[in-house]
Order: structure tokens, then sequence, then C-alpha cells
């Protein structure tokens, strides 16, 4: 019967709760939509006998007014819980532990050498990574067909010979040579690009840094000098230092710079061949040619320039025994050098 439903309704109205503002608009659909469960009995009421219809009438109009207020009720309260709830947050605790990232080992070192040398008066200057051969090879006194551009095997761009990935960051010195006269004493870090075979010990991606000074009177002496200061400030007072000559096209003399293996105190290990000696660059007096070709008067001015690789100094530095390493990014690897930077 109609009067039993209403009955039943009402006790179940009366036990609602609601954890959330979602839970109450969910019984209001249950109870007062278009089909809810008091609607429904409002159907229901057209079957009623008329001498019955005025008290059923009237507990229904009191359970629809009953069901509107209780879910009001809920709906406010859930409300009021929320708004509690966000007040109660503490805006200067931190919210989560997020895990803090770290410089790659190749920017760690080659910011440390860009540091030494700007100690020493050194400016910064960077080139493109795609380049000309005038300013990689011609201009730094490997003439066409010169068996010296052999000791670079250069990637070429196909539909312009002309046109290559810079070998040596060497490019750049030329760059700032025909736009500045002497004094000039800069560093030029940047990636180069050679195609060699990938293995522990060589890349055919890898970073440089070079450096050229030119002024009047420099001499070897100078030379010898700027990288000793150099070679202990990156690897400590305790660290030898020898120069054994060599060949550059475009320094003469020419010569190669070996510091004591910093992995076995210059006893000898495996990493240093038992020699108790690693290379670390290049370097020589800028050859004649190379300022000639640069609108530099070689009779005014002399100087020295140097080169070195930045993945080299890292492997040292941090005992690194694989160069791939550096291009993997594995977050495992890269996760030791937190403590670094």
């Amino acid at each position: 019967m109609l009067i039993d439903k209403i009955k039943e309704i009402k006790a179940e109205i009366e036990a609602l709760k609601a954890q959330s503002a979602e839970d109450a608009e969910a019984l209001r659909i249950k109870y007062l939509s278009r089909k809810g469960l008091v609607t429904s009995l409002f159907d229901d009421f057209k079957a009623v006998p008329a001498e019955m219809k005025k008290e059923l009438g009237q507990k229904l109009n009191e359970l629809k007014n009953l069901a509107q207020d209780k879910i009001a009720e809920l709906k406010a309260s859930a409300n009021s819980s929320s708004q509690s709830q966000q007040n109660d947050i503490d805006v200067t605790r931190q919210a989560t532990n997020v895990p803090m990232g770290s410089r790659h080992p190749i920017s760690i070192v080659k910011d440390e050498i860009i540091d030494i040398f700007a100690r020493m008066g050194f400016t910064v200057a960077e080139g493109p990574e795609v380049e000309d051969d005038w300013h990689v090879f011609t201009a730094l006194n490997f003439p066409p067909e010169h068996p010296a551009r052999d000791m670079q095997d250069t990637f070429f761009i196909n539909t312009n010979p002309d046109i290559l990935l810079r070998t040596h960051t060497s490019s750049v010195q030329v760059r700032v040579m025909e736009k500045r006269q002497p004094p000039i004493r800069s560093v030029f870090p940047g990636r180069v690009f050679r195609n060699e075979a990938i293995s522990a010990r060589a890349h055919c991606i890898f970073h440089q840094v070079e450096g050229l000074y030119i002024a009047k009177d420099v001499s070897f002496a100078d030379l010898k000098q700027a990288l000793t200061f150099f070679a202990k400030e990156m690897f400590g007072s305790n660290v030898q230092v020898r120069l054994r000559p060599s060949y550059f096209p475009f320094t003469e003399p020419s010569a190669e710079m070996d510091v004591s293996c910093t992995l076995c105190g210059g006893k000898g290990c495996a990493v240093c061949k038992g020699s108790g000696w690693l290379e670390i660059l290049g370097c020589g007096m800028v050859d004649p040619n190379v300022l000639k070709n640069n609108n530099i008067d070689p009779n005014v001015y002399s100087g020295f320039a140097f080169g070195m690789g930045v993945e080299r100094i890292a492997m040292l530095r941090f005992g690194v025994d694989d160069i791939r390493l550096f291009f993997e990014n594995d977050v495992r690897f890269l996760r030791q050098f937190q403590s670094a930077d």
C-alpha cells in the first residue's frame, strides 16, 4: 500500500549519510529526480481513493520536503568538511620529495676548464658546428690534397663537398682572427665530429676546448707556463707534466702534453699502459702561415694554441673507463655526479 511505501522511504531518508557533495547529489537523483523514489509515489497517488487523498497527499508532501531538507543538509555538511580540509593544508610544507637532478659530467668538466683559463684572462668564443673547408682546413695551413687532411676522417655534406661537420673547434680560432686584431686570448668550447668507429676509447662525436693566445713576444715558455698552471688546477698540485714533440699543420713547433697518471700516481697501470703518463692535449706555436691567412703580421705577432678533448679529461678526472657512458644518458651513471657539481 502507498502508506507503507511512504513510511519505508521516510525511514531510509532519515538515515541517509554522504561523505561528499558528489554522494549527496547521487542521493538527490535517487529520491527526487523525475524517476526518483519519492517522485514515483506521486504517480501511485493518482490511484488512491478520493476519501484518502487528503491524508496521503499531506504525507507525500511531508516526505518530499523531508527528502529536500535532508539532502540539502548533507550537501552543506560535505562542502563544509571539504573547505575545512583545505584550510588545514600547510602551504609551507614540501608537497613531494622530488629527487634533485645533476649536471652532465661533460658539462662539469668543460665549465671547469673554461673557469681555469678565465682566471688567466681567456675569454670564451663559439662558432657553428656545420662549417666550410676554409675555416676547418685551408685557413689552418691544410693545403688541398695535403696528407694532413687524412689525420681527421671528416663528415662531408654530399650535396656540397665544401660544407662539413667541423672536426675541431680550431675553426672558431679562424673566425675570431678574421674579426679581431691581436691581442687575442680566447678559448673555444664545442662539439666536434669525426668519422671514427665507436669503442670504449673513441666516439664519432666528442667535445673539445681549444685555446689561442696571440700578442707581441709570445713564446713557447708562455705556452708551457699556461698549460702547467691548467694541469695543476685540474688534476692537483702534485701532478707532473711533460711535453713531447709532435706535428700539427697549424702549429710549429708542435707538442703533445702528458700528465702523470692520476689513477696510479705515475707508477704504471692498465689505463696508462704501464707508462705512468697520460696524453691530455696537443699544443704548439701558431704557424706563421695561419697568421698570414688571417691578415695578422707574423713579423709583429706570435702566439700559441692548444686543444684538448673534454671526454678524455672527464675520464681521467672521474675514473671512467668507457667513453660511451657519456652518451647513453643512463640515470644510474649520471646520478654519481650529483656531488661533483
